[in-house]
């Protein structure tokens, strides 16, 4: 019988997790645990008590803003900042966690990540944001591609339990 690695696991959470996102040009989830226990999730979208972009559409492609940049006219929250902001709201400290993210985390999620002192980032889809990279390195914060793996089925005619 085989058992997903802890990685693995985390990380097909996080995708699960941006199941829930309302973002028209991607759906981004992220996961802190530490010590193999979730600490809280995100998705990117809009704040709650606001409109989704679903629903208004997106202003960022309205104006064919290139991804990555002016994110300050998006009316969503990066998944990465929903993961703070859960943690702050609920009282947790993400200080020594690890964060599983859908995609490699821009500059100001990374900065943020920094501060709340994560010390490793697991992404399985990069993101064009070199900058973002030198600040995680300069401090100290462990990036680390892991792409996407499926868990194993759980069908009998796979081998798996019912």
């Amino acid at each position: 019988m085989h058992r997903v690695a802890w990685p693995d696991y985390f990380m097909n959470i996080a995708h699960l997790v941006a199941e829930r996102s309302t973002c028209l040009r991607r759906r981004v989830g992220a996961v802190a645990v530490k010590d193999k226990r979730i600490l809280a999730t995100g998705y990117n979208g809009a704040p709650s008590k606001v409109a989704h972009c679903l629903d208004v559409g997106c202003l960022r492609e309205q104006l064919g803003v290139p991804s990555g940049q002016r994110h300050e006219i998006c009316r969503g929250l990066h998944a990465e900042q929903n993961v703070i902001i859960q943690a702050a709201v609920h009282g947790i400290s993400l200080a020594g966690a690890e964060v599983y993210c859908t995609h490699q985390p821009c500059l100001i999620c990374s900065k943020m990540l920094i501060n709340c002192g994560i010390v490793k980032i697991w992404y399985a889809s990069g993101y064009p944001d070199e900058l973002a990279h030198q600040m995680l390195h300069e401090a100290g914060v462990t990036l680390e591609l892991l792409p996407l793996r499926p868990a194993p089925s759980a069908c009998p005619e796979a081998g798996g339990r019912a």
